[in-house]
């Protein structure tokens, strides 16, 4: 028996089969055409030029019209606060994917990236003397990360950022609000309220081994 294809362009050959037909066909991309064009848009069925753009000629409705649903702004379920002053952001970095299961298995990916760090912006880096590097913990009503300072203008002042690609002491998703949109009941993992600040680091030695 054969297994699971382990050649790129194996593999593309059994998802153009299994999407043909599909809203996200790609039985008409091979290989030598993306190198060709340069890349090509799909959807893109067997025999056409694919989609460069989608919805010229119809929405995917029974009548083909777009529909236009009114929403109304509410803020985010935890707002900052005096004991947690300041706004969480979590997402990813380009060299990792989504819990790092797999990509976190290529010494390459994590050469790129090797582990969790907390972004903040010179100005909020300065009022409570962190570093480039230094250890900092973010708290907030769930948990408590800590992991290393990566200063950058880059990232508004009441703002941090870390990614949630690790596990261990830097686990973004310790920090993150659960609750859930009222619609459509998606969890709020994308805002929370903390607090960062220096972590302590012990200046005992390490013991020796007997």
């Amino acid at each position: 028996e054969k297994g699971f294809p382990t050649e790129p362009e194996e593999v593309f050959d059994e998802l153009r089969r299994a999407s043909a037909g599909g809203p996200a066909d790609y039985s008409g991309i091979d290989y030598a055409r993306i190198e060709a064009e340069q890349g090509v848009f799909w959807p893109c069925p067997d025999g056409t030029s694919g989609t460069p753009r989608l919805f010229l000629d119809r929405f995917a409705t029974e009548d083909g019209r777009a529909r236009f649903v009114p929403v109304s702004h509410r803020e985010a379920a935890e707002t900052p606060d005096a004991d947690y002053p300041l706004l969480l952001t979590t997402g990813r970095v380009v060299a990792q994917y989504q819990s790092g299961a797999q990509t976190r298995r290529v010494d390459e990916l994590n050469a790129a990236a090797p582990g969790p760090f907390v972004e903040l912006h010179p100005r909020l880096a300065a009022r409570i003397g962190a570093v480039e590097g230094s250890p900092l913990a973010v708290t907030s009503r769930r948990g408590r990360a800590v992991a290393p300072a990566r200063i950058t203008d880059a990232i508004r002042a009441d703002t941090v950022f870390m990614p949630f690609h690790w596990p261990g002491e830097g686990r973004a998703n310790t920090l993150t609000n659960p609750a859930l949109d009222p619609t459509s009941r998606m969890p709020e993992f994308k805002v929370c309220a903390v607090r960062v600040e220096r972590a302590e680091v012990s200046a005992e030695p390490p013991r020796k081994s007997a």
